[in-house]
């Protein structure tokens, strides 16, 4: 393990933090805010400078990222942000408990949108604005851009995008790490701002439509209004938003193939086409079930394709309370929450492309016991996937299992109902905010206790990180120096 390469990093990191955290600032003096809020961010951001500066003085020539590194690297990095995040909202004291606080921002910058906050602006507009921030800058991932806009100085840096954004993959965007990271980060840029002016045009103002582009880029959720999406009651501002929610999800692959001029490659996709059929079966199956309850079929439609969308995303915004629809619906919104997004997207859930990984998978085995002498493989989008990313599916899932029901096991020792700790857990494991239960469109997760926070906390970073660089973390082999 090189600790030097791993500290400079994430002084680097810490650094570009202290940058982001100008943006809360330049809120703060806008809306005149108390100076006990203004002091709060510039403390953070001189502690974080001075971090940074430190770790500016280690010498990075000939340093090389290995895996062990990018793993141990990526982990902390989310753990140490959201440590540094949650500390305007202690300082100023509108959070004062330490748990909360990091739940709180935890939940951010993983793109959870759980919250410990009553639902509405209880936070001031600089730390509201922050909150929605840290979804925007954790959608595509801190270190993919950070090595976007930092000097290469360290070879093996496609390690650490590897660990930040793991998944099937089965095309990249060019050989060079930094390269992607900065083509991937154009992309995410240029859709979030044309997000943000359409909104505008929309009827929100600029305030609340950067909230809600910071929510629906990361596939976060966070929103300043008490009934979420659904206090505007705009037909027309809901179809963008689900429409960027939809987009948001997709592997941003596809997009560079349409730029590249390769737009037939990438509508040939295969995932991106069963992402189609699920928004299509979902919206017909919950449509049928629900039709009762609406008086005229628009407005049931703008409901339920908004609701599939942002759940599918896993976003988590809500333009209706979802949890008075039947049981059935319930049922397909959760089997949307654990699909998920697309792999190479700023979604989160176990992803579309291992969920077909995983039916192919079981599907050859069934056909293998009844021809055991037939050789079979499994093709993704015309071409065979490596029996590498067909093992790492089947273990992922197992380990998906597994992590699932010992989290879930902890938070059931809380006084809270199976089904309130089975929904908490599938909503922070698949970063997927908004249960469909008790912690639904207007939930707040501040009912549960301390413990249970923390176990929650772990499930947001764990769910997206997907769950390998932390245990890594945790393996005594990995901080030795040589194997």
């Amino acid at each position: 393990m090189n600790y030097r390469l791993i500290l400079s990093m994430l002084g680097r990191i810490l650094t570009l933090e202290a940058l982001f955290m100008a943006a809360p600032l330049i809120v703060a003096l806008v809306y005149r805010e108390s100076l006990l809020n203004i002091f709060s961010i510039l403390v953070v951001i001189a502690i974080l400078l001075a971090i940074g500066f430190l770790s500016s003085t280690i010498d990075l020539a000939h340093m090389h990222f290995g895996v062990k590194e990018g793993f141990v690297a990526v982990t902390l990095t989310w753990i140490l942000m959201s440590l540094f995040g949650c500390l305007p909202l202690l300082i100023n004291g509108q959070i004062p408990d330490f748990i909360d606080a990091f739940f709180e921002i935890a939940s951010g910058f993983t793109t959870t949108g759980a919250s410990v906050l009553p639902a509405g602006e209880y936070l001031s507009k600089s730390m509201m604005f922050w909150r929605s921030f840290t979804h925007f800058i954790g959608g595509m991932g801190i270190l993919v851009f950070a090595l976007a806009v930092f000097p290469k100085k360290v070879d093996g840096t496609v390690y650490v995008m590897k660990a930040e954004m793991p998944g099937p993959s089965f095309g990249k965007l060019v050989s060079k790490a930094d390269i992607t990271a900065k083509i991937l980060y154009k992309i995410y840029i240029t859709m979030t701002i044309a997000l943000i002016i359409i909104l505008i045009f929309a009827g929100m103002d600029p305030y609340d439509s950067m909230i809600h582009a910071f929510g629906t880029a990361g596939t976060g959720g966070f929103s300043n209004k008490a009934l979420s999406i659904a206090e505007f009651n705009n037909p027309l501002i809901d179809y963008i938003l689900a429409i960027f929610m939809y987009a948001f999800s997709i592997n941003f692959y596809i997009y560079y193939l349409i730029l590249i001029g390769r737009g037939k490659e990438a509508f040939r996709s295969e995932e991106l086409k069963a992402y189609f059929m699920i928004l299509i079966a979902a919206v017909l199956l919950i449509s049928f079930n629900v039709k009762d309850m609406y008086q005229s079929f628009s407005e049931m439609f703008r409901h339920v394709f908004f609701t599939v969308t942002s759940l599918m995303s896993t976003t988590g915004f809500a333009n209706t309370d979802f949890t008075a629809w039947p049981e059935f619906s319930h049922f397909v919104l959760n089997i949307l929450i654990f699909i998920g997004s697309c792999a190479g997207s700023t979604g989160g859930g176990l992803k579309v492309s291992r969920i077909i990984i995983l039916i192919k998978a079981g599907l050859n085995e069934i056909k293998q016991s009844i021809s055991p002498r037939r050789v079979l493989t499994i093709t993704e989008d015309a071409r065979r996937v490596p029996d590498n990313i067909i093992k790492s599916a089947l273990v992922y899932f197992f380990i998906y299992v597994i992590t699932f029901i010992t989290l879930l096991f902890f938070v059931s020792l809380d006084n809270v109902d199976s089904t309130t700790a089975f929904n908490a857990v599938s909503a922070t494991l698949n970063t997927n905010a908004p249960g469909v239960e008790i912690v639904g469109l207007d939930g707040t997760y501040s009912f549960f206790s301390p413990l249970s926070k923390i176990f929650l906390t772990m499930a947001m970073i764990i769910g997206r990180l997907e769950i390998i660089p932390i245990l890594v973390l945790f393996m005594p082999r990995t901080w030795k120096t040589k194997y």
